[in-house]
């Protein structure tokens, strides 16, 4: 039997678990340097971050403890329209089980309701089974960057039309 996980709202109580995952999970993938998400002041207080018009995070549950999260909010200095998906990151223990293709649509579907046309995504070389889930979702490579995120260590940009 394969263990199951569940994907709701974050809440105040998970904003501790969520800073733990995204600054446990950056760094295996060499992103903990300047120009990178876990340097985002917002990472201690996601659920405050996230409670404003545009913007919602979910978090993924296995066996009653967050393991994982993301959400969206409109891209910063980007095109009307546009949102952007952002800090999505797994513990090691949630991967492979469908999770990530599952969150992805909980917020592409949000986006939609939130009214955005677009959704941009940054990521960087070496994240390759995030990537391989982009690609299969849709969502097309760009030559470069959207926005003003302040991700200058990114180097793998993507963007989805939402139908």
């Amino acid at each position: 039997m394969s263990p199951t996980f569940s994907i709701r709202p974050i809440t105040p109580a998970d904003d501790l678990a969520v800073a733990r995952i995204i600054r446990g999970v950056m760094p295996e993938f060499g992103a903990d340097g300047p120009g990178f998400a876990i340097h985002d002041p917002e990472v201690d207080a996601m659920s405050a971050a996230y409670d404003r018009p545009g913007a919602a995070y979910f978090v993924v549950e296995l066996d009653g403890r967050v393991q994982g999260g993301g959400g969206v909010a409109p891209l910063e200095g980007g095109p009307e329209g546009v949102c952007e998906l952002r800090k999505m990151y797994f513990l090691p223990a949630l991967r492979g089980l469908g999770a990530g293709a599952a969150l992805m649509q909980r917020c592409l579907a949000e986006a939609r309701a939130l009214g955005f046309r677009q959704v941009y995504l940054e990521t960087l070389r070496g994240m390759d089974a995030a990537q391989k889930l982009y690609e299969r979702t849709g969502f097309r490579r760009l030559d470069g960057p959207l926005g003003a995120t302040g991700h200058f260590g990114c180097n793998r940009f993507y963007l989805l039309d939402l139908p």
